[in-house]
């Protein structure tokens, strides 16, 4: 019995803290930023090939990105994903949150099981869809009005 292996040695049996980082189970547990925004300056929603939805509302005060929300119906390392993303996107310049990517979410939470990258690729291109949203409705004001009424 002494060289039996321990429960969370037998395959099939690893927990979240074995798999994840302690800062992706933090985000899990305590996601920052989560909810919509009813007039956001932008606003993006995509669905990824996993078939998680990413939705992201921000608001721009200047040329800084004052505040941004984010929402996703999917799994723990999207949600993750999505408040690493706003944690990285809150206070940066538009033309900084344009160049988040993929790599920079995964460094920021301390890695993430390969199965799990493609949340980091949906957070860092929903994040540039709504400041590429928030761009055209500055060069184009006048589609905020027809955009609002939907």
């Amino acid at each position: 019995m002494a060289n039996e292996p321990a429960p969370n040695d037998q395959p099939g049996t690893e927990q979240p803290q074995d798999i994840y980082s302690d800062t992706v189970i933090e985000h899990v547990r305590n996601p920052r930023n989560v909810g919509d925004d009813p007039y956001p300056d932008g606003f993006a929603i995509i669905t990824g090939p996993c078939g998680d939805t990413m939705g992201m509302w921000l608001r721009v005060k200047g040329d800084v990105i004052d505040r941004i929300t984010f929402w996703t119906d999917g799994c723990g390392p999207s949600i993750a994903c999505g408040s690493m993303a706003t944690e990285m996107t809150t206070g940066k310049r538009v033309a900084q949150a344009l160049r988040i990517t993929q790599d920079d979410i995964i460094h920021r939470l301390g890695g993430l099981p390969e199965e799990s990258q493609h949340c980091a690729l949906l957070a860092a291109n929903t994040v540039k869809e709504a400041v590429r949203d928030y761009i055209s409705l500055k060069n184009e004001p006048w589609k905020k009005a027809y955009r609002d009424r939907k």
